[in-house]
């Protein structure tokens, strides 16, 4: 009889990528998931994962270049946000088409916040593409969803790792995969190339020019008083930056209240949110990272290590 297990994927960006690893290598170990919780990036990877459409959208992923993922940002002159996510939606919608998360074989859970009532929202019936497109709407960045007298956002805000969502079945695990776990020494951002650093400040001028002139005088004061260097510091890196670590400390306080049987931890400074292009880097990492967790506990369906 296969080993069940509930599956909470925690919220990352393209950190994400290593939940695709998890997923297959739990499906190669004979496990059975029957629940999946996901916060943003962790809710795109098992919506498709649930709607049985994974396959495809890991195709997809792994052909994206650094000028694809810059293509797919549609970018808009507003205060709620500076890139729309229409386009990367209607792309995904092709791949499979409309989706409904009730018809999903798999119970699917994506959790988003609302920003005007402050409160998580959890997407477990409707369409599937508006689920998603909340749950990633990282404040200040994509532009909010907006749902009657709602106001929606990343689900990161209020609850990176949902784990407390689980209601447990009997004689199943809980695995949680945390994409903001400390970083490491190791995953050191690399010097990157003069091609790479021309796209990176295109798209910081373009935030530039949406952002008040107090917030830029600050980013100009900060600047010469760190001891960042310039090529390495931008606003759009210190708006990441801020929201990651709210998270990691989010990530943290939930997961002392609300422990999984199995955590998978991936370094935050393992990939940025939006370094798509390192698909197989970051898969590998996620498949590296799920058998060195999973080899120290007893739960592998044949009772052996992996």
């Amino acid at each position: 009889m296969k080993k069940k297990v509930h599956l909470v994927l925690g919220s990352g960006g393209a950190r994400g990528l290593a939940h695709i690893a998890v997923i297959e290598e739990l499906e190669k170990e004979g496990f059975e998931i029957i629940e999946i919780i996901g916060c943003s990036m962790g809710a795109v990877i098992g919506g498709f994962y649930a709607s049985g459409h994974l396959k495809e959208y890991k195709e997809w992923l792994f052909g994206l270049s650094k000028s694809d993922v810059f293509d797919l940002m549609d970018f808009t002159f507003t205060k709620q946000g500076f890139i729309k996510g229409e386009k990367i939606f209607n792309r995904l919608k092709e791949i499979t088409g409309d989706l409904k998360i009730e018809d999903f074989e798999i119970p699917f859970t994506a959790v988003a916040t609302d920003m005007k009532n402050n409160k998580e929202v959890h997407f477990r019936k409707g369409d599937l593409f508006k689920a998603l497109r909340a749950s990633v709407s990282i404040p200040g960045v994509f532009l909010p969803v907006i749902e009657g007298n709602k106001l929606l956002v990343d689900g990161g805000v209020l609850n990176p790792m949902p784990v407390n969502l689980v209601k447990k079945e009997a004689g199943a695990i809980v695995v949680a995969v945390n994409l903001n776990a400390p970083a490491e020494e190791s995953f050191k951002t690399i010097k990157r190339n003069t091609k790479e650093l021309a796209r990176k400040h295109e798209i910081q001028k373009w935030i530039e020019k949406m952002l008040p002139d107090g917030l830029k005088e600050y980013a100009k004061k900060y600047e010469k008083e760190s001891e960042i260097e310039k090529e390495d510091f931008s606003l759009l890196g210190l708006m990441e930056a801020t929201f990651s670590f709210t998270q990691d400390r989010l990530t943290e306080l939930i997961l002392e209240t609300s422990k999984p049987d199995v955590l998978i931890s991936i370094p935050r400074n393992a990939a940025g949110t939006f370094e798509f292009y390192e698909s197989r880097k970051i898969y590998m990492l996620g498949l590296e990272r799920c058998r060195k967790a999973m080899q120290h506990l007893d739960v592998s369906p044949t009772n052996r290590p992996f």
